[in-house]
C-alpha cells in the first residue's frame, strides 16, 4: 500500500487538472528505476491506463498505479508534498531506504 498525505492529495489534484487529467478518474503512476546518486530514482506521473502488471491502490480520495516491481521497493510508502520557499514539492517518505540522497529523489536499500 501507498499512502498520500492531505497536501500531497491536494497538489495532486491541482497538477492533474493543469495538465488535463481528471483526479477523480485518472491515476498517479508511481515507480523505481535505476539510477541516481543513491542507486534507484523515484518517477511519479500521471496516466489514465492501468496494465495487467500493475497494482492499483487508492488513498485519501487519489488513485495510485505502480508497477510489481516498483512496489516490492515502495511499500509502506507515502507520498509527501512540501512547499514554500524551501519547499521540495513531491517527495517520498519510504520506510524501505537505507540511505537517500540530499535532494531526495533517489534512494538505496
Amino acid at each position: 500500500m501507498i499512502k498520500v498525505s492531505d497536501i500531497a492529495k491536494k497538489h495532486v489534484a491541482l497538477m492533474m487538472e493543469d495538465e488535463g487529467f481528471d483526479p477523480v478518474a485518472d491515476y498517479v503512476r508511481v515507480g523505481v528505476t535505476s539510477g541516481g546518486c543513491s542507486g534507484l530514482s523515484y518517477q511519479l506521473k500521471f496516466d489514465r491506463e492501468v496494465s495487467e502488471d500493475d497494482k492499483v491502490f487508492e488513498d485519501n480520495g487519489v488513485r495510485i498505479v505502480v508497477d510489481k516491481k516498483s512496489f516490492l521497493y515502495l511499500v509502506g510508502t507515502t507520498l509527501e508534498y512540501s512547499g514554500g520557499l524551501n519547499g521540495k514539492g513531491f517527495y517520498f517518505n519510504n520506510p524501505n531506504a537505507s540511505r537517500t540522497c540530499g535532494c531526495g529523489e533517489s534512494f538505496s536499500l
